[in-house]
């Protein structure tokens, strides 16, 4: 039996791959490892497909100095700024989406966190969202503490977002006015507040395979099972803008043995899909399984429409199956 059957049986039997493991499939051809990574996403997942978007709740002015992010003040973007938007304009996005098909929607806003003024906001706007549409709300608001947490919570708020972005070794090299163990403890948090985490990374931040493996050990340690996965779109201004894009292979390998390592987990390709010549579709051949669909915070994205179509067309039936 060669290796890698060995692994894929070994992951089909319910047993978690190590490290060391998950290493040994950098070496796997790419072909046969994305085959075995969709048959074990069929095998744990079926069919189903979580497809969600997202609103730029607050933008710009951001007080950590992410190196990748337009909104960061440290850097001279040509991102937009603004406060946090109003309920009524919040809610009649989250019904176009909702129309559309889309099964999450996600209000995302800078900094490093909400006030608690602006977290009282939120919660209204989440139970207007509520009262008029029954797409699934969810947030991303920076590092909020349980108290805050348990307020999103009690408002219909089912799941927070809050990407870790790379591995704890990486972190310092990616920003310094947080932490990755800050990372952690909001997480833990929103856990105890009693919400579901989603919590991925971005690809290309100089980060070896062995950091984006690293990466998501952690997250599968946390019982994380919605993880983003970003390419990054170097931005213009910011420290990361001459960093190289990566390929479509690149994407297939680091999503195939994502679902190695979390099998029964929602991968979602998230930002920087666009950049891709064929909009992911190769990723979700190769064991992805979930999107981010419409624009991102500062940057285009794909339609709906065209994302469903592509859904459609591979199999897949938008579920709300992993909560």
């Amino acid at each position: 039996m060669n290796r890698l059957l060995e692994l894929e049986n070994k992951v089909l039997s319910g047993d978690l791959l190590e490290k060391s493991e998950a290493l040994e499939l950098l070496e796997m051809p790419l072909e046969d490892l994305c085959e075995a990574a969709n048959a074990l996403r069929l095998h744990f997942c079926g069919s189903a497909f979580d497809i969600c978007t997202i609103i730029n709740g607050k933008s710009g002015k951001c007080s950590e100095n992410c190196k990748y992010c337009a909104q960061s003040a440290f850097y001279e973007t040509p991102v937009e700024e603004y406060p946090l938007l109003d309920t009524d304009t919040i809610v009649k996005q989250a019904q176009h989406n909702d129309e559309r098909g889309v099964l999450r929607f996600s209000i995302v806003t800078s900094g490093k966190k909400l006030s608690d003024k602006e977290i009282e906001l939120i919660c209204s706007s989440s139970k207007a969202i509520q009262e008029t549409s029954p797409i699934k709300v969810c947030a991303s608001l920076g590092l909020l503490d349980e108290g805050a947490f348990a307020k999103l919570k009690a408002a219909g708020i089912n799941r927070v977002h809050n990407n870790l972005e790379t591995s704890k070794r990486n972190f310092p090299n990616v920003c310094t006015t947080h932490t990755f163990e800050d990372k952690i403890a909001a997480i833990k948090a929103a856990q105890k507040a009693g919400l579901s985490v989603c919590s991925g990374g971005i690809m290309g931040l100089g980060e070896t395979m062995e950091d984006r493996i690293d990466m998501v050990l952690t997250i599968r340690e946390l019982g994380i099972r919605s993880i983003p996965v970003n390419m990054l779109n170097p931005i213009p201004g910011t420290p990361y803008e001459n960093n190289p894009l990566l390929t479509n292979d690149e994407m297939r390998r680091i999503v195939a043995i994502f679902r190695f390592l979390v099998p029964n987990a929602s991968i979602r390709l998230a930002g920087g899909r666009g950049l891709l010549p064929d909009k992911g579709r190769l990723c979700f051949q190769s064991g992805a399984n979930a999107a981010i669909s419409g624009d991102m915070l500062t940057t285009t994205g794909i339609t709906v429409e065209q994302d469903m179509k592509m859904l459609d067309e591979l199999g897949f039936i938008p579920s709300l199956w992993n909560e």
